[in-house]
């Protein structure tokens, strides 16, 4: 099958015509009200939000929220669900996005000429693929087209298709330069998958498809607020909860106007709780948010690890549905025979399975060779690097930065001391004792543990040099080992206020500011009341009349 030499015009150019048809109220089309999005007074949607009765949010619950850019991620899922794609090019193509420790911090996202490029690969070589594989090409068309002129069958396509691929219905006239484009393209090359190639390889490459684009409509009375129409709010809710694009359902909702209250959000977020995709999704929040989503060793223990921490958050987030703290209290833990040798515990029977700790001073993540492999140095554990990973990732609290003339990237040197706790005392005299102390007591307290989650009684290569595992959480207490660090922890209740900010950062893509602080102490609050359960914590986020509204700087 022949190949057209076609290409996209520039992305920058596609960006600013996007966004301006969307605030003229349909994406290029026109404004008849025939794609369902902002522009039509007489659907009750985003136009007359102010007259539906519905209670507007409070000013100071409305988000500010930029333009997002799919992630690396995202645009492989986004791939692999539109196009039943999984060979996940994005994770080679594309630019790495940068975390923080999420990927998705759209105040990073800048635009490039190696994005753009990219972008025209991907789209070029995923349509290619597609029109390669007749099993899909089938399923993604969904007609079976008499021939090269068959219009019914490319308009049937672009419809469908079209809908997924920008998240919402394309207007009258957008269907008709898509279907004059495919079946132009059809003619050329005498073949009706070559059109379908061009209008799959142009949509991946619209702004629509690659940004988040929210538009809404102004609220009456609230400068600077923005009701989302009901696709908007399907695809903020989707890539929250799913880390992918709306399916055909969702969109449903949104045209049936089942998203237009914050009901029927909770609802439909309930509802795609239980699709395999929000377990993906919450297993990459958790492992972004305390760093282990890329780990430093084999593939077969990196794998396994990884398996080990996915299992625990499956089975108290979605089959267990418990309290979110139970992730820090869990009694036993998911292991194969390698990671299990690699640990020192029992075998599990059959392979693998969940095996009891019981005396072996594990308990819950914070025992994970996930956990404990993060923040280490070149070849040791690093117990400043600990401390601060648990002071300001679990705990959500700032540790200064060093002075500028302080190497805090290395440990303190060889000669300063025989082991490694005489070395580090060095960290708890002068100007640095203050914030040392918040962050090294806390790392001894795991020393125990190796950076790859092995138990240890003595220092790396220093046999005389014991290790008491003795630790202490300035403030609260004193502890031994991650079980006692995560039992100091839940006593403490010092666990769900972070855990509810993280989300929420999380579901904006950006660092929270002053702004964000009363949603947040609403979502802390509503917490502990809801037993801790973590799939409410979601639910919560979306289902506050905030969610369905953006706000920018007036």
């Amino acid at each position: 099958m022949r190949s057209w030499g076609w290409s996209a015009p520039l992305f920058a150019t596609m960006l600013a015509m996007s966004v301006a048809a969307c605030r003229d109220g349909g994406g290029g089309g026109d404004d008849d009200g025939d794609d369902g999005t902002a522009g039509d007074d007489d659907d009750g949607t985003a136009d007359d939000s102010a007259d539906t009765g519905e209670p507007l949010p409070p000013e100071d619950g409305v988000a500010l929220v930029g333009m997002r850019r799919l992630t690396r991620y995202e645009f492989d899922n986004t791939l692999r669900d539109i196009l039943l794609d999984d060979t996940r090019p994005a994770s080679s193509l594309l630019p790495e996005d940068p975390r923080t420790p999420f990927d998705n911090d759209y105040t990073m996202q800048a635009p490039s000429q190696p994005l753009v490029e990219s972008i025209e690969i991907l789209a070029k070589e995923a349509a290619e693929r597609l029109v390669a594989d007749p099993e899909r090409m089938a399923a993604v068309v969904g007609c079976s087209p008499s021939g090269t002129t068959d219009e019914a069958c490319m308009r049937s396509f672009v419809e469908d298709f079209g809908r997924l691929a920008l998240r919402r219905p394309l207007a009258a006239a957008e269907v008709d330069e898509y279907v004059a484009l495919g079946l132009q393209y059809a003619g050329l090359g005498e073949d009706f998958d070559i059109g379908v190639e061009v209008v799959v390889r142009t949509l991946l490459q619209d702004a629509e498809f690659v940004y988040r684009v929210e538009i809404g409509t102004p609220v009456d009375g609230m400068p600077g607020v923005f009701r989302l129409t009901p696709y908007e709010v399907a695809s903020r809710l989707s890539y929250f909860v799913w880390g992918s694009t709306p399916d055909s359902s969702l969109l449903d909702d949104a045209e049936a106007g089942l998203l237009d209250d914050a009901e029927g959000i909770r609802e439909a977020a309930a509802a795609m709780l239980a699709d395999g995709r929000a377990r993906t999704h919450v297993d990459r929040f958790h492992s972004l948010w305390l760093g282990y989503a890329e780990l430093p060793h084999a593939p077969e223990i990196t794998n396994a690890m990884r398996r080990e921490t996915g299992a625990l958050v499956e089975r108290v987030v979605f089959d267990e549905q418990s309290s979110w703290l139970d992730l820090f209290t869990a009694d036993e833990t998911w292991l194969d025979a390698t990671l299990a040798e690699h640990y020192g515990l029992p075998a599990p029977q059959g392979g693998e399975g969940w095996v009891a700790y019981g005396d072996s001073g594990r308990m819950g993540i914070l025992s994970h060779g996930a956990f404990l492999s993060v923040a280490s140095s070149v070849m040791d554990t690093s117990p400043t690097k600990r401390g601060k990973l648990v002071r300001e990732q679990l705990l959500c609290q700032d540790v200064p930065p060093p002075p500028p003339d302080v190497d805090a990237d290395n440990p303190p040197a060889q000669e300063t001391g025989e082991c490694k706790i005489d070395r580090y005392a060095q960290h708890r005299v002068g100007s640095c004792a203050e914030c040392h102390a918040q962050m090294d007591f806390i790392g001894f307290g795991l020393e125990n543990y190796d950076s790859a989650g092995r138990y240890r009684t003595h220092d790396l290569d220093a046999p005389e040099c014991t290790i008491d595992g003795e630790g202490e959480l300035v403030g609260y207490g004193t502890f031994n080992g991650p079980a006692g660090l995560a039992q100091l922890l839940v006593d403490n209740e010092l666990l769900h206020g972070c855990v509810a900010q993280q989300l929420y950062r999380f579901a904006l893509g950006r660092e929270l500011d002053t702004e964000d602080l009363p949603f947040v102490n609403t979502l802390i609050t509503n917490f502990p009341e809801h037993g801790y359960r973590f799939d409410e914590l979601v639910l919560d986020i979306v289902s506050e009349q905030a969610f369905s509204y953006r706000r920018e700087e007036v």
